[in-house]
């Protein structure tokens, strides 16, 4: 394959950090290494203060956001549980489906593609679900929901609820409180505002949801109970054998959290939304209308509608051909009426908002 360098300013992956590329030339250690589980350990405390969680089940699990989906719901659901999915996009319609995979039934609390999360449209949904869920940063469509003021209504309400929150495009990018919004499981992925290489879901489950867990879920992969015993200890204290972790992975993820550190994510944060704000004020003097509801807009994330009479493939053509710069179609019945451009992890800055303005500007006038 010819080695072909792309600026990645679609919804994912991104340009990785340089300390994640650092990380992945690090020598090769075995996953059970004394010095690999240093790492694992440093990066589980590293994920921990970035969740802004003290939950000990706080790792990198072994694959994309996806599997980080289908390990909350593998480990909260049972057969005929109710699930309450907040569907404001594509990744509230899968969760919808992986919680039906899993036996529960599913009681959807939609709204428009576009538009946040309303709390008490979900509140409204059932009385007394085993499992609410919804989406933080919804990839699809570039809206940013309150999970904290959900979390504080449902537990509000009853004790009886967990609550799942989708974290993949914000986690890294938007200051996220896992702890203080009452959330119970969260998971990310590492190929956007992390700025690693697809390849880990960055996870964590409450001791909460840790009491109340399927203890024999029916996949064994992404079984908690078993992964806990290799990320946290064994009976005996010691690490048990669960799978080959993907150690270069997790190296570079360690190295890329230790930046963030260093930057401090409040500084991070910053930088993501002085990066969003001159994309959108720079799309909408072009004259562009942006998707997402105004006042919830992602600023790693910015969806814009397509100009009438604008062949929206052959823009993204020409940005990725003459260019270098891939942004993404939208999705569903959106996919040719919305472009995404993503400025998230080492994009997040602004010669990269000018840059994909610029080729825009040039794009719509050729």
């Amino acid at each position: 394959m010819p080695l072909i360098e792309r600026t990645l300013l679609g919804p994912g992956p991104s340009n990785p950090y340089p300390e994640a590329v650092q990380g992945l030339s690090a020598p090769i250690l075995g996953h059970l290494d004394p010095e690999f589980i240093k790492v694992l350990d440093r990066t589980g405390d590293r994920l921990r203060a970035l969740w802004g969680t003290s939950n000990p089940l706080t790792l990198p699990l072994s694959g994309t956001g996806s599997l980080g989906m289908e390990a909350a719901f593998a480990n909260t659901v049972r057969p005929g549980d109710t699930a309450v999915i907040a569907v404001n996009g594509l990744f509230g319609q899968r969760m919808c489906e992986v919680a039906r995979r899993y036996g529960a039934t599913v009681v959807r609390a939609d709204h428009a593609w576009g538009e946040p999360v309303d709390v008490q449209r979900v509140l409204d949904a059932h009385p007394s679900p085993a499992v609410v869920a919804a989406v933080h940063a919804e990839t699809s469509t570039g809206v940013l929901s309150d999970i904290g003021a959900l979390g504080a209504a449902l537990r509000a309400r009853s004790d009886d609820t967990l609550l799942i929150a989708d974290c993949v495009t914000s986690l890294g990018g938007t200051e996220v409180a896992v702890d203080d919004w009452k959330v119970d499981a969260a998971y990310s992925g590492t190929q956007k505002c992390l700025g690693v290489p697809p390849g880990l879901a960055p996870f964590t489950f409450s001791e909460r949801a840790w009491e109340r867990r399927v203890e024999d879920p029916p996949v064994w992969y992404i079984d908690l109970g078993l992964l806990g015993a290799y990320v946290r200890g064994g009976s005996g204290g010691g690490r048990a054998y669960h799978h080959t972790a993907p150690v270069g992975m997790i190296a570079a993820l360690d190295r890329t959290l230790e930046r963030i550190q260093e930057e401090g994510m409040q500084d991070v944060a910053a930088r993501h939304r002085a990066a969003g704000e001159l994309l959108q004020n720079g799309l909408q003097e072009m004259g562009l209308e942006l998707f997402a509801a105004e006042g919830h807009r992602l600023p790693q994330l910015t969806s814009v509608k397509v100009p009438e009479g604008v062949d929206s493939v052959k823009v993204r053509e020409r940005l990725l051909t003459e260019y270098g710069i891939e942004i993404g179609a939208g999705v569903g019945e959106f996919a040719s009426s919305v472009w995404r451009i993503g400025l998230m992890g080492h994009n997040a800055r602004l010669d990269r908002a000018e840059l994909v303005l610029a080729a825009l500007r040039a794009a719509l006038k050729a």
